[in-house]
């Protein structure tokens, strides 16, 4: 489920900001269209060409110093140690939870709790990393990967039940044989789960990687200097602005790859989105200046994002319903009103896909971020620090 960001950087370090992503093009009628769907394409252009790129505005009455958010930066960094040990204790002390199998909230707590573990031991530890670095940052994806099945029958039950609590409600048939249908699924899908999350031994990772932790919480973030690493080692800033413009190229790509003609699903850009989150959550706690504002913007552009995305499975599981030779049975008049239900839905995943180009052309959130993006990524680099 995770696409690697692209490793070229968006723009060199110049005092210039990322070009603004996209404009929407035009809304087509959709019965131009077969099967009334409009191609992404059709309801997204890019801006002009990079070349267009205009010099960073800070937005009035926002002055950003470079000086001020070097220091700012370098000042808080040596938090960097302790935030990981927190969400390490967060993310151990939620698997008991999880095992219990009756908790969704301890499903999705400890995934966010894994990605932001990752998030910040990859600030800590940059390529190339060790041998035992690796192994304990796949047994961390592992862990979440585990479990994502099971977190989006668990969402899809919820969407269920609170479509069977209406007085009121269409196709309640269907409805009703959909959540037997999850239920049942969920349960097999955590037993799978729990059985990988037992082979990986958290107990051990927690162990090793909080044993890493201890012995670079002894020296100041700012100049600490990285096992295995050879030549000089960059700060935590260094790192932390690298990674920013990664994240921010990744998501730039992303949308501009959905504008394809092949392109007809926004997920590579909810996750691109997602990686850019967990990144700036992470300034936010290492108090970057100007970080709140935007991490703010992009949990309202990942939970719009999230939506659209839970429609989109909520439909491919249905369909696999439908498709079921044991469903289907004597039930063909029901699999007739689950395809309208199927039809019904895309309707409003197109909507959630026309109210998400609002909030990336020209919002004012958006333009902000933009701007305070480019602030950082215009900013002159610290020299590295020899290692002794």
């Amino acid at each position: 489920m995770v696409v690697d960001a692209p490793p070229d950087a968006l723009a060199s370090q110049g005092s210039v900001s990322p070009a603004p992503i996209l404009r929407v093009f035009a809304n087509r009628p959709e019965c131009n269209y077969p099967n009334g769907t409009i191609p992404m394409a059709e309801r997204m252009e890019p801006y002009t060409a990079p070349v267009a790129r205009k010099a960073m505005q800070p937005s009035p009455g926002r002055p950003r110093s470079k000086v001020k958010l070097n220091r700012a930066m370098a000042l808080h960094s040596g938090r960097a140690p302790a935030l990981a040990k927190r969400h390490l204790n967060s993310f151990i002390s939620l698997e008991p939870k999880v095992l219990r199998g009756d908790d969704p909230d301890a499903i999705h707590d400890l995934r966010v709790a894994s990605r932001r573990l990752q998030q910040i031991l990859d600030l800590l530890y940059p390529k190339p990393r060790t041998q035992k670095l690796c192994k304990l940052r796949r047994t961390i994806r592992r862990a979440r990967r585990s479990l994502s099945v099971v977190r989006n029958y668990d969402v899809l039950l919820s969407h269920a039940e609170s479509a069977l609590s209406r007085k009121r409600l269409a196709r309640r048939e269907v409805w009703t044989v959909f959540r037997d249908y999850l239920s049942d699924r969920r349960d097999a899908s955590f037993r799978k789960a729990a059985r990988k999350l037992g082979t990986l031994n958290l107990t051990s990772c927690f162990l090793r990687i909080k044993s890493l932790l201890d012995a670079i919480g002894a020296v100041p973030a700012v100049e600490e200097k990285l096992p295995d690493h050879a030549g000089g080692t960059p700060t935590l800033e260094t790192r932390m602005i690298e990674s920013l413009r990664k994240a921010w190229t990744g998501l730039h790509d992303r949308l501009l790859e959905s504008q394809k003609e092949s392109s007809q699903t926004l997920h590579p850009v909810r996750i691109a989105a997602k990686r850019l989150r967990y990144l700036i959550e992470a300034m936010v706690e290492l108090h970057v200046p100007g970080s709140k504002p935007a991490v703010n913007y992009l949990r309202q552009i990942q939970q719009h994002l999230g939506d659209w995305h839970d429609l989109e499975v909520l439909e491919q599981v249905m369909l696999a319903m439908v498709a079921d030779t044991k469903f289907l049975g004597n039930r063909l008049p029901l699999a007739i009103e689950a395809e309208r239900l199927v039809l019904r839905n895309r309707r409003k995943k197109r909507k959630y896909e026309e109210e998400f180009l609002l909030m990336v052309n020209n919002a004012p959130e958006w333009v902000q971020m933009e701007e305070w993006i480019g602030s950082l990524l215009s900013l002159p680099q610290p020299s590295t620090h020899e290692e002794v």
